[in-house]
């Protein structure tokens, strides 16, 4: 009997001391899509892209290299060093300014004309690490739409 309960205890030691080595550091691939698109009066876009830590450790984002097609034009390429860092499971936005393509500057300028929604795709790259570790690249491909902003002219979210 004395034994039956020396080994119990033993076990419940054994459980909670494994326990106690903190709680578990998850690194998942980050992402990344358009919060807001608002139109210039000269023609250029800002872009303000929204980026997606889904890990369980703060993450540093060094790096965008991302092409960006609106409908079935390509628009050009968002490119930029934010050196960011978001906390586990967060997000934060960066701005980037963008000339468009020919093709889609009319895309986003009929979409915002006819009050409809607009399909993009982001493709590319994100730099990203844990704060503690060195960056390494994540592909990314992100299909989602952006519909024109009531009250605010020239903007898609």
């Amino acid at each position: 009997m004395v034994r039956a309960t020396t080994a119990v205890v033993a076990v419940v030691v054994l459980a909670v001391a494994g326990c106690a080595s903190g709680p578990v550091r998850r690194v998942s691939e980050p992402s990344a899509s358009i919060q807001e698109l608002s139109v210039g009066a000269d023609g250029r876009w800002t872009v303000q892209l929204r980026l997606q830590n889904y890990s369980s450790v703060p993450m540093r984002f060094d790096r965008v290299a991302l092409t960006l097609r609106t409908g079935d034009q390509d628009a050009g390429e968002l490119r930029a060093e934010p050196a960011l860092a978001i906390g586990p499971e967060s997000a934060d936005t960066v701005v980037i300014a963008l000339t468009p393509a020919p093709g889609a500057r009319i895309a986003v300028a009929g979409a915002l004309a006819d009050r409809r929604s607009l399909d993009y795709v982001l493709e590319g790259t994100l730099g990203a690490g844990a704060n503690d570790k060195k960056a390494r690249d994540y592909k990314l491909r992100r299909s989602s739409a952006l519909s024109p902003v009531p009250g605010l002219p020239g903007t898609l979210r």
